[in-house]
């Protein structure tokens, strides 16, 4: 039986471990996403966009950083107790050095990113829930990053939280995303055991293609600096959604 979303323990996520493989350093496959993510961004102007969502936030500054160029508010959605707990404390406090390099690098390519770590934070609010919580044409930008296919094995519950991704949105509010690559089920540290639902660049088209409008999707290849996850890569997405929507 394929594992869905609510058969985890999501309170009991390994923050520490999963930073520690993932997060410690910048890694290549950051720089990637990083870039093209800027490049998304500096078609805003400053303060241009009015809320922005991070859904299942979990503990990654960089996303929350990046949308700090163009948000006046940034909602971190996240329903983990210890990912909750981690961003609390970043964002209530004095961030850890280690988000410094990824603060530096998306400035040097977006200089619209406040110029502390700080401030880049500062607009971002913290929401407990999940992307089920969201009401429909709640925000003018959505950003996800490695949630959809990592919270299930179940392709049609992956293809409904891409659906409700999309139409966190108003009518041709903006989208950009991240997706692990043909992602199995994988561990983090030595024992914990996360779902997986292996997508590709032809499925993310195919799901999203429906739902959208101006959708560009790319991949960047497999980092050999990350732990073997089993996955082969990273799918990257832009896109508005549909208008009406379909």
């Amino acid at each position: 039986m394929a594992v869905l979303n609510d058969d985890v323990d999501w309170d009991s996520w390994p923050v520490e471990d999963y930073l520690a493989e993932n997060y410690r350093e910048l890694h290549p496959s950051d720089t990637a996403v990083i870039t093209h993510h800027c490049a998304f961004y500096r078609e805003f102007a400053p303060g241009s966009v009015g809320r922005s969502v991070e859904i299942g936030a979990g503990p990654n500054l960089y996303p929350l950083i990046l949308a700090s160029a163009a948000s006046r508010r940034i909602d971190a959605v996240e329903a983990g107790a210890s990912n909750t707990a981690y961003l609390e404390w970043q964002l209530n406090g004095t961030p850890e050095e280690s988000w410094l390099p990824f603060h530096t690098l998306c400035r040097s390519l977006n200089p619209d990113i406040p110029e502390t770590l700080e401030e880049a934070l500062s607009p971002v609010r913290l929401v407990h829930g999940d992307l089920r919580s969201i009401e429909p044409g709640s925000y003018d930008l959505a950003s996800m990053h490695f949630v959809a296919e990592g919270a299930t094995e179940d392709f049609e519950e992956f293809k409904d939280f891409c659906r409700r991704f999309v139409r966190c949105v108003v009518p041709g509010g903006h989208l950009v995303a991240a997706f692990m690559e043909n992602m199995p089920t994988y561990r983090i540290g030595a024992a914990s055991r996360w779902p997986g639902c292996p997508v590709d660049t032809d499925v993310i088209t195919e799901v999203f293609t429906p739902l959208t409008d101006r959708l560009e999707v790319g991949r960047i290849p497999s980092d050999p600096t990350l732990p073997d996850y089993g996955d082969s890569g990273m799918i990257l997405l832009t896109g508005a959604a549909a208008s009406p929507p379909r």
